[in-house]
């Protein structure tokens, strides 16, 4: 088609198209906002935790993302077989990961047996001690009639047997280290209850608040101590290895069973623990 008579030329337009790769300046930083992002959120989380978990929570969380590997120590300051097991008293804890939760409380020692768990030997072997002795208790009419002068309590150290004294029975004749006949067959009776088992004892001599006579040399500390002395050597006469006892002690009028009267008889007793 021919072009009109006086109609001016059209134009001619150039168009440019220019590619950048990556878009507007790239988009890498995209991926480093975003691992900013991620960081700010698990700080702002991390502050959380910490302002809303027990010292016991947080502690457990530090161990899950940080475990710690129980294992003796080898190659460490000192001696293997020492006083520290193979540590000095300035080292750190020899664990395989850097880092850890430092704490050494967790770190089994060489050697170790355990504490006393619910359920475990020791906690059974003074179980096994109290049912022995209410057994033997019962089994005359004699030791059923001296069982009224024995307690046996439940503490934290093991199973304790009272035998305590009152208007009408005596451990120990007045004011001497001297067992009466029924003490004495008491005592045998304890001793084949306990010598079976191999627990260890401890022996504690009580007496009431009685003042000596004036004149006689001698005070409840050295009779308190004379009686348990006396009760641990009719106890391995009546059969228990001596290498059962652990501690023989004297207390006199310190710590009465009827602290409203010290003067009263109960208070004289032998108390013998069980240990745990």
């Amino acid at each position: 088609m021919a072009t009109q008579k006086n109609e001016p030329p059209r134009p001619i337009i150039v168009k440019k198209i220019t590619i950048v790769a990556g878009g507007h300046h790239g988009g890498a930083w995209k991926v480093a906002y975003a691992d900013f992002v991620t960081a700010m959120m698990a700080f702002f989380l991390l502050l959380w935790i910490v302002g809303a978990t027990t010292e016991k929570q947080r502690k457990g969380i530090a161990d899950y993302f940080a475990p710690t590997l129980v294992k003796t120590r080898e190659q460490s300051a000192g001696s293997a077989n020492g006083l520290l097991g193979g540590s000095s008293l300035v080292d750190k804890d020899n664990l395989p990961h850097p880092g850890g939760s430092g704490t050494r409380t967790i770190t089994i020692p060489r050697d170790s047996t355990g504490g006393k768990l619910e359920g475990g030997t020791k906690i059974k072997r003074a179980a096994r001690a109290k049912q022995r002795l209410e057994t033997k208790l019962a089994s005359t009419p004699e030791l059923r009639r001296l069982a009224k002068q024995v307690r046996l309590v439940d503490t934290t150290e093991g199973v304790r047997v009272d035998l305590v004294d009152n208007a009408d029975f005596s451990m120990f004749r007045m004011g001497t280290t001297v067992l009466t006949g029924e003490a004495s067959a008491l005592l045998g009776a304890i001793a084949q209850a306990l010598g079976p088992d191999g627990g260890q004892l401890t022996v504690r001599g009580h007496t009431d608040a009685l003042p000596y006579k004036p004149g006689l040399t001698g005070n409840n500390w050295s009779l308190s101590a004379g009686r348990a002395e006396a009760t641990r050597q009719a106890l391995i006469r009546d059969g228990m290895g001596a290498d059962h006892f652990r501690r023989i002690e004297g207390v006199a009028d310190m710590e009465p069973l009827i602290p409203a009267d010290p003067h009263d008889p109960r208070n004289r007793r032998i108390s013998i623990t069980v240990l745990n």
